[in-house]
């Protein structure tokens, strides 16, 4: 079987301009479907690196109604919660480019800091934050896309909470771990808050605590929202994983249109390797009934037949993968990670994508030559000699 597949490898160069075109085709496929699955997986990468003991409290028909503000010292005195924080999603834009996204937050400094703890910050920067009622901390990916600095002076346009907002960058931050966006504006819930109509002070978006044991993250959750069932703002308490799924829940149709891309590219891919194995099939019936004239069986042929398509599906798949690194992860990555941080906060290729990718181009190779493998086993050698005498 190993001279076979030698053989069955030879035989690619036989016609190099065609094979060099399938493989470059297949190649192309298998770089969309490691892109496409590297999108998903680092779409919810701030999910899977959740801390696992925060937990996310917001009002129980929606995260964008607010809830009260007191509710925070409610939460704090649940048993079990240790710490706890607030924040209000702002919706500010760049007036001067407003079609890039980042998020806006207002949160309270000193709780945020706490419960946040991934959030390094240079102890200036951190004490000057806390002391500018106007200041406001940017992640690093941010600062880059904006060109801004700590000192420099930057004003949001609102679109939730309409003007324009001043505000001084006093500090520059980096993360620990990979469950804090380095693409977020964090700025003070009190500046935010003073200037409000007083139909719409002291509102909060949601809380999120710091409790003192994981796996019971559950039971304080139940015990929280029993608080305030029979307020008139009821509340949905769950875990900070739980809560990031919940936000990608609302492009959870996109997500899904990514996934079914992803397959179908694999389809396609099928289509092309099954044509270029049928031709090279059709070009060699001599050949395959002058080997069954000589004694080869009908196995022979077909695994003939099945070892030229794996050695081809695994050149693509080499091939496809080697492209993967400098095109997905190195070129498109890092524009991503840079110029839509507030989404793809950690965009890498997953190793498990790769082998995926690898392993499905084999056997959608192996599939793609069952039919011609069959029919060429079963060619009638005298029949097949006058066919192209």
């Amino acid at each position: 079987m190993t001279k076979l597949l030698l053989i069955a490898a030879r035989n690619l160069g036989r016609n190099r301009w065609r094979t060099f075109a399938t493989v470059l085709g297949a190649a192309v496929a298998v770089l969309a479907f490691v892109m496409l699955r590297t999108i998903l997986a680092a779409w919810l990468v701030a999910a899977e690196y959740s801390a696992k003991d925060r937990i996310g409290t917001r009002h129980k028909v929606s995260f964008v109604i607010s809830m009260p503000k007191h509710y925070v010292d409610t939460v704090r005195d649940v048993p079990g919660v240790k710490k706890a924080t607030w924040m209000n999603w702002f919706g500010g834009k760049n007036p001067k480019r407003p079609q890039e996204f980042f998020a806006t937050i207002a949160v309270d400094p000193p709780s945020f800091l706490e419960v946040m703890d991934e959030i390094e910050l240079p102890p200036a920067e951190r004490q000057k934050w806390l002391e500018d009622r106007k200041g406001a901390i940017i992640g690093d990916v941010l600062a880059k896309t904006l060109g801004l600095k700590v000192g420099d002076k930057f004003v949001l346009q609102g679109s939730i909470y309409p003007g324009d907002w001043e505000f001084n960058i006093d500090g520059i931050y980096t993360a620990k771990r990979k469950s804090v966006d380095r693409s977020t504006f964090w700025f003070h819930w009190n500046y935010l808050n003073e200037s409000l109509p007083e139909n719409r002070k002291n509102e909060v978006g949601w809380i999120t605590s710091r409790i003192d044991d994981a796996g019971r993250s559950g039971d304080i959750s139940a015990a929280i929202d029993k608080i305030f069932d029979e307020k008139d703002t009821q509340t949905t308490t769950m875990s900070e994983r739980a809560m990031n799924l919940s936000f990608v829940g609302m492009i959870s149709a996109l997500l899904t249109a990514l996934d079914i891309i992803s397959f179908i590219i694999l389809v396609i891919m099928m289509m092309v390797l099954g044509n270029t194995i049928a031709m090279g099939v059709r070009e060699r019936t001599r050949e395959y009934a002058v080997l069954r004239a000589v004694g080869f069986l009908p196995g022979h042929i077909a695994a003939f037949v099945i070892f030229e398509a794996v050695a081809l599906g695994l050149l693509s798949g080499l091939v496809g993968v080697a492209l993967s690194y400098p095109v997905v992860e190195k070129g498109m990555g890092r524009w991503l990670e840079e110029n839509m941080g507030a989404w793809f906060p950690y965009f890498r290729i997953p190793p498990e994508t790769l082998a995926v990718a690898l392993g499905l181009t084999v056997t959608v190779s192996v599939v793609a030559s069952l039919i011609p493998a069959v029919r060429a086993s079963r060619l009638v050698v005298t029949d097949a000699l006058r066919r192209v005498a």
